[in-house]
């Protein structure tokens, strides 16, 4: 089992629209809500690859009722912990015409001392059973700084991997824990390193810490600095359509490749052509497997010593 953690866990509200105007109304063609968050969206995308998947983390008050009960009608396995504060909710307005998304995100509840407590025995006791653990998203009020160094040491004890996709402070402080794994983005690796060139910033991830960095890039795909060598992989054509699961699909992917060690070639082409098919997908944590057959063999892998930032 893949276990993925979603401490800020969301009920995601995503408006497909038929074009965005900037400057005037826009005509709404469909609205979905369902739970989310990075964690979930990751889940999601290994539920559909057939693989066994466990959701934890936290959600209260009546939006998180709603959140646990589309998880069950998802088919995925929910042990997410009680808390008193009410989960939050997100917001996606999504252009395919021209792949753009506009996302409010609420700030989360506050997590109260017990009830992180609580969701430590949780996770202790699920680690155990699990191949890997994810730890994704923007922590919730209440929560300490440093948590998923606190979790990633945690996982180590029990000799799980654990894989980070977290940005700022969050991804900063979980280096000194040593995930085998982080999976910013090129923004998110710039601003936590100052450094432009991602392979260089990936590398100075690295010597935080990090066993592996793994970058997406958008369109120009990802770039990987790991023990074994470094490498851009991308698909030789853009995509359009809603990018906003493209980065949990990737996670899933690598995380599967990780589980199964399997080469780090192959880890980055599927994580590639995965991404690009769940951009192809209506919503976050979905993917078009036709897209994704289609693109699997195309993927470009190249050694490489550095490249500028997009």
């Amino acid at each position: 089992m893949i276990l993925t953690v979603t401490l800020n866990a969301a009920l995601d509200v995503t408006y497909h629209i038929d074009r965005l105007r900037p400057y005037g109304s826009n005509r709404v063609r469909s609205v979905v809500q369902r739970a989310g968050g990075k964690g979930v969206n990751v889940s999601r995308v290994l539920h559909a690859l057939g693989q066994p998947t466990a959701v934890t983390g936290l959600a209260g008050g009546p939006t998180g009722e709603v959140l646990r009960s589309e998880l069950a009608s998802a088919g995925l396995a929910d042990r997410l912990v009680p808390i008193a504060g009410e989960s939050r909710r997100t917001v996606a307005v999504v252009d395919e015409l021209a792949g753009d998304a506009t996302i409010l995100l609420e700030p989360g509840p506050l997590v109260r001392l017990g009830e992180w407590g609580r969701f430590l025995d949780r996770l202790d006791t699920l680690l155990p059973g699990s191949e890997a653990v994810v730890f994704s998203g923007s922590l919730p009020r209440g929560v300490p700084a440093d948590a998923y160094a606190e979790l990633v040491l945690l996982a180590r004890t029990h000799g799980v991997p654990a894989v980070v996709d977290a940005d700022g402070p969050a991804l900063q402080a979980s280096l000194a824990a040593m995930p085998v794994l982080v999976k910013p983005n090129a923004d998110e690796l710039a601003a936590v390193t100052g450094l432009r060139d991602p392979v260089l910033a990936a590398r100075a991830l690295q010597g935080a810490g990090a066993k592996s960095v793994v970058a997406s890039l958008g369109p120009d795909g990802l770039v990987a600095v790991t023990p074994e060598g470094s490498w851009q992989a991308r698909v030789p054509e853009r995509l359009l359509g809603n990018p906003t699961g493209a980065g949990d699909a990737a996670v899933a992917a690598l995380t599967v490749g990780l589980a199964a060690d399997a080469s780090w070639p192959d880890r980055l082409s599927e994580a590639v052509a995965l991404s690009a098919a769940a951009a192809a997908a209506l919503l976050a944590g979905d993917f078009d497997p036709v897209v994704r057959a289609r693109l699997r063999p195309l993927v470009e892998i190249q050694p490489l010593r550095s490249l500028p930032c997009p």
